[in-house]
């Protein structure tokens, strides 16, 4: 007697979904995780930036007693003739385009700002710059803001 009935193997549609539904959740944590770790790497790029320009900004001012306007610091004439060996891109925000640098930081620029208002940083000047303070917006946590700001 010959069995009309045959077995066939292979997976049951639930059994497909089930395996398209772990996939999507694994993928979704390795999106998730790698946007973070980007994320945190253009922050780490900020914090040395501002940190490498506020060394130069410190060296400035030790030979000039004032810092630059923000005119200046954003001058690549400028930049060559007072702060040579300086790296235009640490003006640069890991995600804009610009090197230079703005009063307000945004998401692709770095702010800064020099006080008094109305300073002049020229030499002997008698309203000279003698307070800054550098901000760059950070990815990481909500409406974070790296500062820092001038020794003096």
């Amino acid at each position: 007697m010959v069995s009309l009935n045959k077995r066939q193997s292979g997976f049951t549609i639930v059994e497909l979904l089930i395996v398209i539904v772990v996939i999507g959740i694994l993928a979704t944590l390795v999106i998730v995780t790698f946007t973070g770790i980007q994320q945190k790497a253009r922050d780490s790029k900020r914090k040395t930036d501002i940190g490498a320009l506020q060394t130069t900004l410190e060296n400035y001012y030790g030979s000039n007693n004032t810092f630059p306007t923000l005119a200046d610091l954003n001058s690549t004439t400028w930049q060559k003739a007072n702060i040579p060996g300086f790296d235009p891109n640490a003006l640069q925000d890991p995600k804009g385009n610009s090197q230079t640098v703005a009063a307000t930081a945004s998401a692709t620029q770095y702010g800064y700002v020099v006080t008094p208002s109305g300073c002049d940083d020229t030499a002997n000047a008698a309203n000279p710059c003698t307070n800054y303070v550098l901000t760059a917006d950070l990815e990481t946590g909500t409406g974070q803001t790296f500062v820092k700001q001038s020794n003096n």
